[in-house]
């Protein structure tokens, strides 16, 4: 026996927020989902504008859809994400042609100072409750003028949907529900109010460029008629593009 404390507690389900316990079932949703593949991806590349010969970190990269959409394009792409098994599918994707790591946005990113040209944080800061940190990383790694494209659940389905709260003004957090495969699986989003956002973006050195509120893709129409008619109608995700600022 050694002296490690004994775990008195009853056991405990899935954590918050682990995609380790559906990565292959999520990714294979994503790829094709009206919400991904014809709403958030294609919005994001737009936003993201002529990416050739850029070279750019994707925060966030999950199974590496956006990555190879990016490299595609002739980026130099470069992600990370915080599960392995998401990583782990996202080289199966891609292959050797773009440097894939495991690291946790809520830590120091294991970067050099200004090593990109652009920062992708696709569907990402709202899994987390401090933004300043995560951001001032992100501004560290960017080039001189760099940018950063962000996208996030729009506050209209934080404060309507997901568990409606009296305070639109307060950082809290909302727990809920997916289901891939199969499988449950918890997870906690942090709503922010627009004003919160923006100034953690401008106290991390941001210039704010554009906000946007895109629709899904004219195709998606047939594709996905019920989606297409409630997405045309109530906005689902929040697009921003910042420029870093002269330190």
């Amino acid at each position: 026996m050694t002296d490690r404390h004994l775990n008195t507690e009853a056991p405990r389900g899935p954590r918050a927020n682990d995609y380790e316990a559906f990565a292959r079932a999520y990714s294979a949703e994503n790829d094709d989902s009206l919400a991904n593949a014809y709403y958030e991806r294609p919005a994001m590349l737009a936003l993201a504008g002529d990416v050739a010969g850029r070279n750019i970190l994707d925060a966030g990269c999950g199974s590496g859809s956006l990555s190879s959409a990016l490299r595609d394009r002739d980026a130099t792409v470069t992600g990370i994400d915080a599960s392995a098994g998401m990583v782990e599918l996202a080289r199966q994707r891609l292959g050797d042609g773009v440097d894939l790591q495991v690291a946790d946005l809520n830590d120091p990113l294991p970067f050099d100072d200004g090593s990109f040209d652009d920062v992708i944080a696709s569907l990402v800061l709202h899994y987390i409750e401090d933004w300043g940190p995560t951001l001032s990383e992100m501004r560290r790694v960017l080039r001189p003028d760099g940018c950063l494209f962000a996208s996030v659940d729009h506050p209209i389905v934080a404060y309507t949907i997901q568990e409606p709260r009296p305070d639109y003004f307060a950082n809290t957090s909302y727990e809920f529900e997916w289901e891939f495969g199969g499988k449950r699986v918890p997870m906690r989003f942090w709503r922010k109010s627009l004003q919160q956002m923006l100034n953690a973006f401008a106290s991390a050195g941001f210039r704010l460029t554009s906000i946007t509120e895109p629709q899904p893709l004219p195709e998606a129409r047939e594709l996905h008629p019920d989606g297409f008619a409630h997405f045309s109608a109530a906005p689902g995700f929040l697009f921003f593009a910042l420029q870093a600022t002269a330190e």
